[in-house]
C-alpha cells in the first residue's frame, strides 16, 4: 500500500497554480483586481513577449506595507476576508489569498510597494516560490508587481503556450473586461515597448467608443431597471449590430466580468426574433446586488457565481430588455458609405453617385407608369379579380398580408390574416401598447424590381423589403391566434393521404398535439403513409402535402430535445414565410398602401421573424452628402 505523505507548501502552491494561473491573461488578471482593490485610480499594464517573458503591473494605489510583504506572497494570506461568514458577503474582486502564492511559485516575482504614509518603498522577490527576503528600494506611492520567465520551473506548462500575438489577444480581453467594469480607472497596456491601449478616466459609452469603435458606441440603447436589492444598467447593442459568437457579451456583478449561461439565455430570448441564425447580440451590463445575496466562492478564477434567486435576475433581465426594444426604434439606418466600399464619411465616390442616380431613376420611372388595366385592378389584398386562374403560378399563390376570403370551391374559413377593413389584427396585451410612433411617416411608396418598396419618409428615404414586413405581421397575427386558439382550420372534403419516410411518419405523428395547434389534423393511415383531414385556412392555396412536408422538415431539424415553444414558434415562422408575398410578386398601389398602414400594429416590425431588417432608413442628409449637396 502507499505511503500517505503530506504535500510540501511548493507542491500545494504549484497545484494552486494550475488552477489559478492557465495563461499569462491569468496572471493579468488577478494582478490588476489587486489593484483595482487597492483603490487605484490609474493601472499601467507592460507585457514582453506575449507575457512569457516579463508582465508588469503597476498602480498608485494603497501599498502594502514592508512588514506585511512576506504575507502577501504567502499561501492563503489575504487581508479580504477573516472569517468564514465573510465568504457570504465579499465586497471585493480578490478574497482567496491564492493569486501572489501562486504567480510566485511558477515565475520569478518581485513587489515593491510604498504606502502613501511611508517614507521609502520596499521590495520583496520570489523565485519559485522561494522567498529572498525584504529589501528597501526606491519608487513612487503605490505598487509595482514584475512576473518575469513565467513556468520557468514547469516545462510541461510552457508547451501549452501559444504564440505571443495569440497570449497577447486572451491578455488584451482580461485588460478590456477590466477596464469595461471600472471606466473611471485610467488604463494602459503596452507591448514590446508600443503602447496598445491607453484608456482615459470616462463614462462607460466613451470607454465602449474606445474599444470597439465609434460605430458600435452609437449603436448602443441604455437600459436600466431598479428593483429592491437588484439595479441593472449599462448598454445593449442595436440588432444591427451582432457578432458571430458570444464574445462581446460583458456582464459584470458588482464589478466583477462573470459569465452565466442562464443571463447568456436571457440576452438570446430577448433578441429572439431581432437577429439571424447564428449571430449573437453584444451586450456591456452592469449587476449591482448585496453581497449577501449571491456566491462568489464558486469557481478559482472566480468568473461562475450563484445567485440566491437567479430566476429573479434572469426575468428582470429579460423584461427589461423586451420593454425597452418595445420602446425603441429599431429600424435599421442605412450606410451608403459602408455599401459602396467603406470610405470615409463624407468622401464620396463614382460608385455612390450610380448608385443613388440609379435609385432615384427607378422612382422616376415608376411615376411616368401607364395605369393598370382593368383585368390587373384588385381591391387591396382582396379577391383576384375574374380570370385570375389565367395568370402566372405566382400571382395564383400570393398570399395577401391583410387577409381575404378563402377562394370559391376551398372551404368557407377565412384565412388567418389581418383585414385590412375590419380592424382585425388582434395586438398582444404588454407594453408595447405605449410604443412610440415611428420617426418617419410615409407620404408615398413606390414598388421596385418586383421585390422592395421605395417610400418617402420626413426623414429621408426608406426601402422596405415586402416579403419581409409581410412575413412579420403575418407571423405576429399567426401567433396571436395560435395562443388565443382561434387559428382557422379547413377541413378537406376528401382527407389526402401523404407518403412519408418511416423517420419523418413518427415524427409527425409524435407531434399531433402541436400541429393541431397550428389547424393541421394528421392521423395515421397506415404504415408510412399519414393522412391529412385539415389543414391551416391561410394556406389555402398551397398543397396540403407540402405544408405538410415544410413542417416534417422543421420537425427533424429541431430534433427531439427542443423545447415545445421554440418548435412552435419556428413552425409559425414558416407558415408566415410560406404564406408572405414574394420577390418578384407585382402589388398593386393599392396593395402597397394596405401593407404599409398595417406595420405599425405589428410589435417588432423592423424585423421578420428570421432577423433580417423589413426597412432601412436613409436619411436626407446621406443623400445630400453623395450627391455633394453638403
Amino acid at each position: 500500500m502507499p505511503t500517505i505523505r503530506q504535500l510540501s507548501p511548493l507542491v500545494v502552491n504549484k497545484i494552486a497554480a494550475g488552477e489559478v494561473i492557465e495563461r499569462p491573461a491569468s496572471v493579468v488578471k488577478e494582478l490588476v483586481e489587486n489593484s483595482l482593490d487597492a483603490g487605484a485610480t490609474r493601472v499601467d499594464v507592460t507585457v514582453e513577449k506575449g507575457g512569457s517573458e516579463l508582465i508588469r503591473i503597476t498602480d498608485d494605489g494603497c501599498g502594502i506595507d514592508a512588514e506585511q510583504l512576506p504575507l502577501a506572497v504567502a499561501s492563503h494570506a489575504t487581508s479580504k476576508i477573516a472569517d468564514a461568514d465573510d465568504l457570504f458577503r465579499v465586497a471585493t474582486l480578490g478574497f482567496r489569498g491564492e493569486a501572489l502564492a501562486s504567480i510566485a511559485s511558477v515565475s520569478r516575482l518581485s513587489i515593491r510597494s510604498r504606502p502613501p504614509r511611508a517614507e521609502s518603498a520596499a521590495e520583496i522577490e520570489v523565485v519559485g516560490g522561494r522567498s529572498e527576503g525584504v529589501r528597501p528600494a526606491a519608487g513612487p506611492h503605490g505598487t509595482c508587481i514584475e512576473v518575469r520567465q513565467l513556468f520557468f520551473n514547469t516545462p510541461v506548462r510552457q508547451k501549452f503556450m501559444r504564440t505571443a500575438q495569440t497570449e497577447m489577444g486572451h491578455i488584451s480581453e482580461a485588460v478590456t473586461r477590466a477596464a469595461l467594469g471600472h471606466p473611471r480607472v485610467h488604463f494602459t497596456l503596452a507591448h514590446g515597448g508600443r503602447v496598445l491601449q491607453d484608456l482615459p478616466p470616462s463614462d462607460l459609452p466613451q470607454r465602449i467608443a474606445a474599444l470597439f469603435g465609434s460605430e458600435l458606441a452609437d449603436a448602443l440603447i441604455p437600459v436600466e431597471s431598479v428593483e429592491p436589492e437588484l439595479h441593472l444598467h449599462g448598454f445593449v447593442a442595436n440588432p444591427s449590430q451582432s457578432r458571430p459568437n458570444n464574445r462581446q457579451q460583458y456582464l459584470f456583478l458588482n464589478g466583477r466580468p462573470i459569465r452565466d449561461r442562464s443571463l447568456q439565455h436571457a440576452l438570446g430570448e430577448a433578441y429572439r426574433g431581432l437577429l439571424l441564425t447564428g449571430r449573437y447580440p453584444i451586450c456591456f451590463l452592469q449587476l449591482d446586488m448585496p453581497p449577501a445575496s449571491i456566491d462568489v466562492n464558486v469557481h478559482p478564477t472566480k468568473l461562475e457565481v450563484r445567485f440566491q434567486d437567479g430566476g429573479r435576475v434572469y426575468s428582470q433581465l429579460l423584461s427589461t430588455l423586451r420593454t425597452k426594444f418595445l420602446s425603441t426604434d429599431l429600424v435599421a439606418r442605412g450606410n451608403l458609405a459602408s455599401a459602396a466600399g467603406g470610405h470615409a464619411p463624407g468622401e464620396t465616390t463614382a460608385d455612390d453617385n450610380d448608385q443613388v442616380s440609379e435609385l432615384v431613376a427607378w422612382a422616376r420611372r415608376q411615376q411616368t407608369f401607364a395605369p393598370a388595366t382593368a383585368d390587373e385592378v384588385r381591391t387591396p389584398f382582396g379577391d383576384p379579380p375574374l380570370g385570375a386562374e389565367q395568370r402566372g403560378p405566382l400571382e395564383m399563390h400570393r398570399v395577401p398580408p391583410m387577409g381575404r376570403p378563402t377562394p370559391p370551391g376551398q372551404g368557407g374559413a377565412e384565412s388567418g390574416g389581418v383585414a385590412a377593413s375590419d380592424g382585425g389584427y388582434q395586438r398582444a396585451e404588454g407594453p408595447h401598447d405605449s410604443a412610440p410612433a415611428p420617426q418617419g411617416t410615409v407620404s408615398r411608396a413606390l414598388q421596385i424590381h418586383d421585390r422592395y418598396l421605395v417610400a418617402e419618409t420626413d426623414e429621408g428615404l426608406e426601402v422596405i423589403d415586402q416579403h419581409a414586413l409581410h412575413e412579420r405581421i403575418l407571423y405576429e397575427a399567426i401567433r396571436a391566434k395560435v395562443l388565443a386558439g382561434a387559428l382557422e382550420s379547413q377541413k378537406l372534403l376528401v382527407p389526402e393521404p401523404v407518403d412519408l419516410a418511416a423517420s419523418e411518419a413518427a415524427a409527425v405523428l409524435q407531434r399531433q398535439d402541436l400541429l393541431r395547434q397550428l389547424g393541421m389534423e394528421v392521423e395515421a393511415f397506415g404504415g408510412e403513409t399519414v393522412l391529412i383531414s385539415a389543414y391551416p385556412a391561410m394556406l389555402a392555396n398551397l398543397a396540403p402535402a407540402e405544408v405538410l412536408r415544410s413542417v416534417v422538415e422543421q420537425l427533424l431539424t429541431e430534433g427531439k430535445q427542443v423545447e415545445i415553444r421554440d418548435l412552435l414558434d419556428d413552425l409559425l415562422h414558416m407558415i408566415a414565410c410560406k404564406a408572405a408575398v414574394k420577390y418578384g410578386d407585382r402589388l398593386t398601389p393599392g396593395e402597397i398602401d394596405a401593407l404599409l398602414a398595417q406595420r405599425h400594429l405589428a410589435q417588432d416590425h423592423h424585423h421578420c421573424p428570421h432577423g433580417r431588417p423589413t426597412a432601412l432608413v436613409f436619411t436626407r442628409e446621406q443623400l445630400d452628402r453623395q450627391f455633394k449637396r453638403i
